[in-house]
């Protein structure tokens, strides 16, 4: 068998716990919204480079309101820098966490499939002196192919 990555359980109980830590974090962030791909990709985005822009020009915008146009809200711009810096710490650790549950499911899957693999492989080895024959049937269709249709002629 492959090598052996993961060796752990999660209780029902501690399973739950995470589940309700989750449900609180959503809770306290009821302001979350969920934006479709193509809103994603035509967003403008702020990333490390462009902190420091936008922190100095509200600044500057603070400071300076009559350069700017009356509809131009510098409380909600401060407002969106405040709620980008609260939760951009949350987004790093969250990020971590989701690629180290990512890894740990992937392997714990990976390596439950390389085990259920090797119970078929043996079992079809076995099967006809065990009497495996209904598992197998049932184990095999997993692998089973669909015939495809011969494709019409074109006229």
């Amino acid at each position: 068998m492959a090598e052996n990555r993961i060796n752990a359980t999660l209780s029902p109980a501690d399973r739950e716990a995470v589940l309700k830590a989750v449900a609180t974090i959503k809770e306290k962030l009821p302001f979350l919204i969920d934006l479709s791909k193509d809103e994603r990709i035509a967003l403008p985005k702020l990333g490390d480079k462009s902190r420091a822009f936008v922190v100095k020009a509200l600044e500057v915008a603070t400071q300076n309101p009559d350069i700017l146009p009356r509809y131009f809200d510098v409380d909600e711009m401060r407002r969106d820098v405040e709620l980008f810096e609260a939760l951009y710490p949350i987004v790093l650790s969250l990020s971590q966490l989701q690629a180290l549950i990512d890894d740990t499911c992937l392997a714990a899957g990976s390596e439950a499939y390389v085990a259920a693999l090797t119970v078929y492989n043996y079992a079809k080895v076995s099967g006809n002196t065990q009497g495996l024959d209904a598992a197998l049937d049932e184990l095999g269709r997993r692998f089973a192919r669909k015939t495809k249709k011969p494709e019409a002629p074109a006229p």
